[in-house]
């Protein structure tokens, strides 16, 4: 495993840049353009997202970005991983567990009783990820809406 240094905390505004080629490249990889400007990510690390960033080193080498959800029902918090993000040079070296394993942590510390995260379906080395992680499948939770606003 490459030695990382992970921040768990606000990320460091000098680590922005980085992340915000992370979320392109992964939105890129989704065949989705983002939109998401360096003011924009720094507006959303500040309080709407967490962002765990993996260093290698100087160098940003991963992200995670999780995102609050609850059911208020039941008085329970959850955590979503809405993104996970490794540089290709950095693949296969741990940087994907640890940043889960973060994730994980992170979501625990705030008193989360879940942490969900979602794959493409057809992307069979990701959920085999998750499934080692002691992540389980989800079942299709039904129709869901939405409005622009």
């Amino acid at each position: 495993m490459t030695h990382l240094k992970l921040t768990t905390s606000q990320p460091i505004e000098s680590d922005l840049p980085a992340v915000l080629d992370m979320i392109h490249a992964l939105a890129a990889h989704h065949g989705d353009t983002s939109t998401l400007t360096l003011e924009g990510l720094s507006q959303e690390a500040r309080g709407w997202h967490c962002i765990i960033v993996a260093c290698a080193g100087q160098d940003v080498v991963g992200c995670a970005a999780l995102l609050p959800m609850g059911q208020l029902q039941f008085g329970v918090r959850g955590m979503d991983m809405h993104h996970l993000f490794v540089v290709a040079a950095h693949r296969g070296r741990g940087v994907g567990r640890a940043l889960i394993d973060a994730s994980i942590a992170v979501s625990k510390q705030l008193n989360c009783k879940y942490l969900t995260v979602g794959t493409h379906p057809d992307n069979a080395a990701a959920a085999q990820v998750y499934l080692a992680a002691g992540f389980d499948p989800l079942p299709d939770s039904g129709p869901r809406f939405r409005i622009r606003l």
